[in-house]
């Protein structure tokens, strides 16, 4: 269960990194709370579908995009 938050988590900050945003911005654009995203992404915590869909449109990608070439 680790492994999937942490494959989740990376994949997140590898997309809002490339886009050049902070977590605090990434948080805003989310409507979720910087902390949540730092936890999110450090693996420590798990997401729910409401707060990934709301990550992936803040990112400007989608579902698809977003789970291509994980493993």
């Amino acid at each position: 269960m680790d492994d999937i938050r942490k494959q989740v988590g990376n994949r997140i900050k590898e997309l809002r990194t490339n886009i050049g945003i902070s977590q605090e911005q990434l948080g805003f654009k989310a409507d979720l709370d910087r902390t949540y995203i730092n936890s999110v992404e450090a693996g420590r915590r798990n997401i729910s579908v409401v707060a990934l869909e709301k990550i992936i449109r803040a990112l400007e990608t989608d579902f698809a995009e977003f789970f291509k070439n994980q493993n």
